[in-house]
């Protein structure tokens, strides 16, 4: 079960790569750039992997911009999108962390 999005972990940040090593770099740079947590990967299917992570809004975002230059160094980037806030019914989309 998901951990609960609540205070002080009220941004979304994903970036999407195709091929494994992009996400992995991606979300290297990530933790080591900001104070973020991951919280999943998503296999999408055709060589897509999405790497998604939570914290505070301005680290979330110094995370996927870090990732997002560390994925293209290795890879290809396909997508970064961060959600300042989202819905509380986005929970049931995110990965299992168990």
């Amino acid at each position: 079960m998901a951990e609960k999005l609540g205070p002080g972990h009220v941004a979304l940040g994903m970036i999407e790569t195709r091929g494994v090593v992009p996400a992995i770099e991606a979300a290297d740079a990530m933790v080591k750039a900001a104070n973020v947590t991951i919280i999943g990967h998503v296999k999408a299917g055709g060589g897509l992997v999405s790497v998604l992570v939570r914290g505070e809004v301005g680290a979330v975002k110094a995370a996927t911009d870090a990732g997002a230059v560390a994925a293209n160094k290795v890879g290809e980037l396909v997508a970064v999108h961060v959600i300042p806030r989202p819905d509380a019914e986005i929970e049931g989309l995110l990965p299992s962390l168990g």
